[in-house]
């Protein structure tokens, strides 16, 4: 029998998980939704560990329906861990743009460097490893780790907060922590295929979102997007689409190209030095190699 024991009072939706009744109730109507109504997604054909470490970096801040044509183009420019490793910089961003958050670009092909010469260009599998790569957060190996290897891991994510917060936290008042949410999300994990389980479980949510709004917002985890016109974030992406067409650019050209105060591109450009994303020579700024 399952044992779960409430932080706070909570309003069930027709399930009690205090008994495996309630518990293979609840799995029952995730898996009828998703066998009707579950999406065909490129990463998901057969589940190669290079598809889901590209997808799920690219997922951690973009949404499906603009990673899955991105996802196309980025494997068939560089269809495994080796040939990632081996491109430039500039290749990887060239192939990046439309995603936003070019950080994850460097990540990416920074993490294949190493998946190459310390694994010999397997992906490790145990999520500790996973979570020692650049950009890949606690979350993001775990998902890596139950999508590339089917293992029974526990994670949450926003559709997944979505779903636990509306079937057993919808009458709490306050922001839920992650912590009341483990405990429901360890109990309910089909660790006999957890990797069906989360894509099941990921687009339950993602519909539920529609009808019900993101109750994620109820998650203490939950972090307000800022606009992204005239952003810090929007200037990066227009620097880097400057720089990319292979012309050394000034931080005065820059800001006459951007209309755009020249001391505002100048601390765009050094958080970009920052990363290695860039580099300067003289006055004029490069994309790294």
């Amino acid at each position: 029998m399952g044992q779960f024991s409430y932080c706070t009072p909570l309003k069930t939706r027709d399930f009690d998980l205090s008994n495996d009744e309630g518990i293979d109730s609840f799995r029952s109507m995730i898996y009828s939704f998703f066998d009707e109504h579950g999406r065909i997604l490129p990463w998901r054909t057969d589940y190669t560990p290079y598809d889901i470490f590209i997808s799920e970096v690219m997922l951690q801040q973009t949404q499906v329906e603009r990673v899955i044509p991105k996802f196309t183009e980025f494997k068939n420019r560089f269809p495994d861990f080796r040939s990632l490793a081996g491109a430039s910089l500039d290749q990887v961003l060239a192939a990046w743009q439309g995603m936003g958050y070019n950080r994850r670009a460097v990540y990416l092909r920074d993490a294949a460097r190493i998946i190459v010469e310390k694994f010999d260009g397997s992906l490790p599998t145990d999520p500790r490893q996973l979570h020692s790569l650049p950009g890949i957060g606690s979350a993001t190996a775990a998902s890596i780790a139950a999508f590339a290897f089917n293992a029974p891991v526990v994670f949450l994510e926003t559709n997944i907060r979505t779903v636990y917060i509306y079937h057993f936290f919808e009458s709490v008042t306050e922001p839920v922590p992650d912590s009341a949410l483990y405990p429901v999300s360890e109990l309910l994990l089909d660790r006999l295929n957890p990797r069906k389980w989360y894509s099941a479980l990921m687009d339950y949510g993602t519909v539920l979102k529609k009808s019900v709004g993101n109750l994620s917002r109820k998650s203490t985890m939950y972090q307000k997007q800022t606009p992204f016109k005239n952003s810090n974030r929007f200037l990066r992406g227009a620097i880097l689409r400057h720089l990319l067409k292979g012309d050394a650019r000034t931080a005065k050209k820059l800001s006459s190209f951007l209309q755009t105060d020249t001391n505002r591109i100048q601390s765009v450009l050094q958080t970009l030095l920052d990363e290695n994303i860039v580099i300067k020579r003289g006055a004029a700024y490069h994309i790294a190699k």
